[in-house]
């Protein structure tokens, strides 16, 4: 009877247990969790920190889940430690836990950059239920916040508090909103409707520091001008959680190094989700953390499945605010592009080509088939025959299949 053991209870940690179970139905599963709750939906924290969603509805596994799988739950227990060569992993008290087969799906945590000032009392980041329950008591106290970062995670962050009463200033280093997911034309209409919405911004800034002073905050910019704030939140990236990987010995570069089997340079210990590095690549997105961990867990059990890769893409809603980012957005203009929408109304659409085939696609303000476009994208679909009716408002994307 095989033993396995893993550790993270996100994503990657549950679509890895949930396979395993159903390749392996008499085999003893452990999945430990350094947070104290059953796994829920990490998007989603925003909506909590806004007060529109509560805890039970981030829940997506209850414990009865758990017990349903017979899967070993082990909640609020941190591995630490362990020996890849006698293959058991261990605890911050020292008790060891044996394993035939080991993944490390231990996620990320938020990156906090060299800010003087950034541990002070009112600064914060967001990255677990535990992180936002501390922001939404912050924030019943106060009245204003500076968000540092205007990429998708931090301008969602900074939405739950904008929908929590918060006025709600955003400092971005780079000189456009969501540099990884828009160019600048599509960055210049979304800036223009969350303005819209009160949000507040100072592009092409950086921090400086963080000063305490009258009973507040105030992060001072390097061009000088010093910014109030009750609270700040820094959404300044993630970094791939690495330290259980690198106390085993495990191949590390940017994160744990994994091969197109999901495994790592120790044997029988494999990687999945935002700690995983495949080809050179740390996805940090939800869909990709899934697919590792069902790949993952489906050869953990025996199986001989490979990973080829998951095409980006990240949708947000901030206010009735669609957008689809997937694949090439080619932000430089570099590669042939159809683009099309209504700057009045807010909409943008663009499709990203080389050779003839649909390799992006950012879509703003309407989602219009988003599903065939991702379809299409993940195909390689080659467009030559569609090319001159590609950018029509009434285009049917079905024709993409």
């Amino acid at each position: 009877m095989a033993i396995y053991v893993i550790v993270g209870n996100g994503v990657a940690g549950n679509a890895a247990a949930e396979t395993i179970r159903r390749q392996d139905p008499t085999g003893v599963i452990h999945l430990f969790s350094r947070e104290p709750h059953p796994f829920y939906y990490t998007p989603a924290l925003p909506e909590f920190l806004a007060g529109t969603k509560d805890i039970n509805r981030l829940i997506i596994h209850p414990l009865a889940w758990y017990k349903e799988k017979d899967i070993s739950f082990h909640p609020g227990v941190e591995i630490t430690g362990g020996d890849a060569q006698a293959r058991y992993v261990s605890d911050r008290h020292g008790q060891r836990y044996p394993y035939d087969r080991l993944l490390l799906a231990t996620g990320s945590v938020s990156f906090v950059p060299p800010i003087p000032g950034a541990d002070l009392p009112g600064v914060c980041t967001l990255r677990t239920l535990e992180d936002a329950r501390r922001i939404k008591e912050m924030a019943a106290h106060s009245r204003q916040a500076v968000l540092i970062g205007g990429g998708l995670l931090g301008l969602e962050a900074g939405n739950g508090l904008r929908q929590a009463g918060l006025a709600v200033t955003v400092v971005e280093f780079f000189p456009r909103l969501l540099p990884r997911q828009l160019d600048e034309a599509a960055a210049a209409i979304l800036q223009r409707r969350l303005e819209a919405m009160g949000f507040r911004f100072h592009l092409g800034a950086t921090t400086q520091e963080i000063l305490r002073a009258d009973g507040g905050l105030t992060v001072v910019l390097k061009d000088g001008e010093r910014l109030p704030a009750d609270m700040v939140l820094i959404s300044a990236g993630v970094r791939p959680e690495v330290s259980l990987a690198r106390a085993l010995g495990a191949r590390i570069d940017k994160g744990v190094v994994v091969d197109d089997y999901l495994r790592t340079s120790l044997p029988e210990v494999y990687a999945a989700g935002d700690v995983a590095e495949h080809k050179g690549r740390l996805y940090g997105i939800w869909p990709a953390a899934q697919e590792q961990g069902r790949i993952a867990g489906m050869n953990m059990a025996g199986g001989q499945e490979s990973y080829a890769g998951t095409v980006p893409a990240n949708t947000l809603k901030v206010v009735g605010i669609d957008l689809l980012s997937a694949g090439e957005i080619d932000a430089e203009g570099q590669l042939e592009a159809v683009v099309s929408g209504d700057p009045k109304k807010g909409t943008y659409r663009k499709l990203v080509l080389k050779d003839n085939r649909l390799v992006g696609v950012i879509l703003l303000g309407d989602l219009t088939g988003s599903a065939e476009i991702q379809a299409a994208i993940r195909a390689g679909r080659d467009v030559s025959d569609l090319k001159a009716d590609l950018g029509r408002p009434d285009f049917d994307f079905t024709r993409l299949k």
